[in-house]
């Protein structure tokens, strides 16, 4: 009975990780901004529905940004993301609009599942080819996304509307949430309201966050991310643990694009152009480190919440000029990149003067 309660003790000393206190501070930036955004510029910020609509807006990046958090965490980078969610959408707007499936439930159903085959074939294949063919991950991934580009091209020149019927009533679907809602001028409530879409991505949250806290996958991600020959001594297979990173990120970029197909249904050749880079931006800014082996897909939520933010804080400011938009997106990246190496540095200096403590003679008392 005594140790247990020792060990509960232990246990409530243990100081935060890298990750969680780099979380931390991504969830308190996160906060002071919307609060001030709420008292400078109030309007839409004052109502609950703005949140909805950060996550309505950002469903699909969100999504990737947890694709890329957990490659990165695994020390690897994938920048096809942004090419696979265009493929997929225009891919996809071409099925719905061309299978001749009198069943709308079974079309969407298909269409679900090559959103996901998209996915999982440029996982495989750049996983296969960055773990066990040892090519870096950056030229992997950068081919794979000129590949998904090109053949989106090459599905059509021409934007593609999507017409299925029974797609366009499952983007009109949205949760309502009354007791959230306002009133209106007129005197009607409006209730909040949420797309699945949005609440698709807050799952995927959850289930990487607890596939990366609790399952072996994620420790042994971790693991490699950290230290690749100190997992080989643990007897991690790092290669098969750095390959499923790869399908993981593939499946996860699929799901965005159709949850960027439920947001807007219209497939392009620019769909999601760029947009691995403000994934990536977003894992960073929600602590996840490009050396790998710190991170978590909750600060990752975070951080794309950040960047929603100051897109319609400058959209609704005098400053609504895309270029303002670049700017604070650099500067706040820049920020963030600096803030880490500080806290890790400082971090790492507290953990050493500790250790140096207790290893001196007559500390122990």
């Amino acid at each position: 009975m005594a140790d247990e309660k020792r060990t509960a003790q232990i246990r409530r000393r243990e100081p935060l990780s890298d990750a969680q206190m780099l979380m931390l501070i991504s969830i308190g930036i996160f906060a002071a901004m919307y609060v001030l955004a709420m008292l400078t510029l109030k309007g839409g910020f004052l109502k609950p529905q703005q949140i909805f609509d950060l996550l309505n807006d950002n469903a699909a990046l969100i999504i990737i940004s947890c694709s890329l958090t957990v490659v990165m965490i695994g020390g690897g980078i994938n920048i096809s993301v942004g090419g696979v969610i265009g493929l997929t959408v225009m891919s996809c707007a071409l099925f719905l609009n061309n299978n001749g499936i009198e069943n709308s439930a079974l079309s969407i159903l298909l269409t679900l599942l090559l959103a996901l085959a998209i996915g999982l074939g440029f996982g495989v294949l750049q996983g296969f080819l960055v773990s066990y063919l040892e090519i870096q991950p950056f030229i992997v991934t950068l081919a794979g996304m000129f590949l998904a580009r090109g053949l989106t091209t090459i599905l059509s020149v021409n934007p593609v509307k999507v017409t299925h019927e029974g797609f366009l009533a499952l983007v009109k679907t949205k949760l309502k949430i009354s007791w959230l809602g306002y009133v209106a001028q007129n005197g009607n409530l409006i209730p909040a309201k949420i797309e699945i879409g949005a609440i698709t991505a807050v799952c995927v949250v959850i289930l990487m966050a607890l596939m990366l806290r609790y399952a072996k996958l994620g420790r042994n991600i971790y693991a490699v991310g950290g230290n690749q020959q100190s997992a080989l001594m643990l007897g991690i297979n790092v290669k098969r643990t750095i390959f499923l990173s790869y399908v993981i990120s593939g499946l996860l970029s699929g799901l965005a694009g159709f949850v960027f197909l439920m947001h807007k249904p219209a497939g392009n050749a620019s769909v999601a152009m760029r947009s691995e880079m403000d994934a990536i931006a977003a894992s960073i800014i929600g602590g996840t480190l490009l050396t790998g082996g710190v991170g978590n897909v909750i600060g990752t939520f975070f951080g794309a919440m950040i960047l929603a933010t100051i897109q319609k804080i400058i959209a609704l400011s005098p400053l609504n000029a895309s270029w303002w938009q670049e700017m604070a997106n650099g500067a706040m990246l820049g920020f963030f990149i600096i803030l880490q190496s500080v806290v890790l540095s400082a971090r790492s200096k507290s953990r050493l003067r500790l250790f140096n403590n207790k290893a001196s003679p007559g500390s122990g008392g």
